[in-house]
């Protein structure tokens, strides 16, 4: 009895002692042990849990030999099930801590997708069979229908629309797990297009009954209606749409709505030039020069708020005097968002006003867009120096005495740019002759309105912007092309050849005259910041003179 109890105990003795310890097989035990036989019965090298649920209908009745994939981590290929007749199934050696999918389908039901770990206690002893719980899982039917009728903004079935129609949610997931969370998808995504009648039908959904059921009513539906762009012109018509419906408002109003989408911009709105390089044509928008510059040959662009019809575009341009019509080309583009007016070659050359008459109609609502407007031709960056072109009085004697310039008889002036006296309050340019006015054989001296005069003072020099062409030699004055606008800037002015005290003046031969100075630095006796400015912003402060004097006849009886 003795002998056997000694050979009984040396097995365990050299597993004790560190000089003999063979473990060839790397279990972890020492070799000619068999039990136990593997570490991990003691404790497991991964330890490991199953994944189980139960699928349900909404009915909340079991289904039978719905599929159920799960996904394990990162693992590329899910492993599939399915559930038995009660609705139960179950994945067993799924590795603690591990991030599982599972995917819940039927035929002629909605998918759902959920996530969760399994407890990174599995596996550990006494316990080797930690779960995750995914239920109860329910799946609806897809048995449902929505229908919209389409209208667009003219009150016409809106054909070959697309659009969207997401359905959520579609199922539910009660996970049992008290140290995990659970996401879940499980939404019904159809996408349909409208027939020729604006019908949009989006079968193969979960009724609005069955959504409804959900906890709070939460089931909705949500519809995404695409632009329509009919003419493949890359703008669209009708602009998308964005709506929400409650399940539970579709059980009580139906099924089939009508729906009016909306306008490419709201209908409710006056057709406008939302954005154009000539400013004025803007609405409430500046009327300054420097806002109001075309560079020669620079389209004019327009932007509109909405889409203007094709060939409804009208557009007239005159220079400052409106009496003839300059010829242009108009383009629609953008669908009729955007308009360029082409000047024909060299037609606005700098520092010149124009005049610029456009009308045009909406697309969306007939409402029709009129504007008279001005812009100036130049480099806004590059002004040019102003000067006077010409002086010239208007005749309104007739003969014996036509042909002389005579008290009461305007004189005009017109300058290189157009000028602006707004700076000047209630002074004006004053205009020397180089000329004896009053016969005293000198010119200047102490005569009024003689060049280098003592007192300095001439002719007061007035804005004669036109609103319609100059009087010609006709019997009728001339009609504009159409009615302008004025700018407050203008290349006419003119002053009246009267002598201040109301004594008349000899009637002169214009020949005589050899010229004129308007003498712009006298403004500056008048005030500070008191001067004309250019269409560039800039004070003019230098005396120009011009050379000689021009007749225009009086009109022909």
């Amino acid at each position: 009895m003795k002998k056997h109890l000694v050979m009984a105990v040396v097995p365990f003795l050299a597993l004790g002692c560190g000089d003999d310890f063979k473990d060839e097989n790397g279990d972890g035990i020492a070799d000619g042990v068999r039990e136990p036989d593997n570490v991990t019965v003691v404790t497991p090298a991964t330890p490991k849990g199953t994944v189980s649920g139960q699928v349900l209908g909404t009915d909340l009745k079991p289904m039978a030999d719905a599929s159920v994939e799960i996904t394990i981590g990162s693992s590329e290929e899910p492993l599939a099930g399915t559930t038995d007749a009660k609705g139960n199934f179950e994945f067993k050696g799924v590795p603690a801590g591990s991030q599982v999918l599972l995917t819940f389908s039927k035929t002629g039901y909605a998918t759902l997708r959920a996530t969760s770990e399994v407890p990174s206690s599995a596996g550990n002893v006494p316990i080797n069979n930690a779960n995750v719980s995914f239920g109860p899982v329910t799946l609806t039917r897809l048995d449902g229908s929505l229908r919209f009728l389409l209208v667009t903004p003219q009150g016409r079935p809106a054909a070959n629309v697309r659009a969207t129609l997401e359905a959520s949610p579609a199922g539910t997931v009660v996970l049992k797990n008290s140290d995990d969370t659970t996401s879940v998808v499980s939404t019904v995504v159809v996408e349909a297009t409208s027939d020729e009648q604006g019908v949009l039908l989006f079968q193969n959904i979960p009724s609005a009954q069955e959504l409804a059921r959900f906890t709070n009513q939460t089931g909705q539906y949500r519809l995404w209606v695409a632009p329509t762009d009919s003419n493949g012109d890359g703008v669209p018509e009708i602009n998308g749409y964005v709506d929400t419906y409650s399940a539970a408002s579709v059980v009580s109003v139906g099924t089939t709505r009508i729906l009016n989408l909306p306008a490419s911009r709201p209908t409710g709105s006056a057709l406008v030039v939302e954005s154009s390089n000539v400013a004025m044509l803007r609405g409430a928008s500046s009327s300054q020069p420097l806002n109001n510059m075309v560079r020669p040959g620079e389209p004019i662009y327009l932007y509109f708020n909405q889409p203007v019809q094709q060939g409804s575009l009208l557009a007239r341009l005159t220079d400052e005097y409106a009496k003839e019509a300059l010829p242009v080309t108009v383009a629609l583009g953008n669908g009729g968002y955007s308009a360029t007016i082409t000047p024909a070659p060299n037609a606005i050359q700098t520092g010149k006003e124009y005049n610029l008459d456009l009308r045009a109609v909406s697309v969306e609502t007939g409402q029709i867009y009129e504007r008279v407007g001005f812009f100036f031709g130049g480099e806004p960056t590059a002004p040019a120096a102003v000067t006077v072109t010409e002086a010239r009085y208007r005749e309104n004697s007739l003969p014996p005495v036509a042909q002389q310039l005579t008290t009461g008889e305007r004189v005009y002036f017109t300058f290189s740019s157009p000028l602006s006296p707004w700076r000047v309050g209630d002074g004006q340019v004053q205009v020397l002759f180089n000329y004896d006015l009053d016969g005293n054989g000198t010119v200047g001296g102490v005569s009024f309105g003689e060049v280098n005069n003592i007192s300095g003072q001439g002719f007061s020099l007035y804005l004669d912007e036109p609103t319609a062409p100059f009087i010609t030699n006709a019997s009728q004055p001339e009609r504009p092309v159409f009615a302008i606008t004025t700018s407050g800037f203008s290349t006419r002015y003119y002053f009246t050849f009267e002598h201040p005290s109301g004594a008349p003046y000899a009637p002169i031969n214009p020949t005589l005259v050899s010229g004129f100075t308007v003498a712009f630095s006298k403004l500056a006796s008048r005030g500070i910041n008191q001067t004309y400015e250019n269409i560039w912003g800039q004070p003019v402060v230098t005396d120009l003179t011009v050379t000689g004097l021009g007749i225009t006849p009086a009109p022909t009886p």
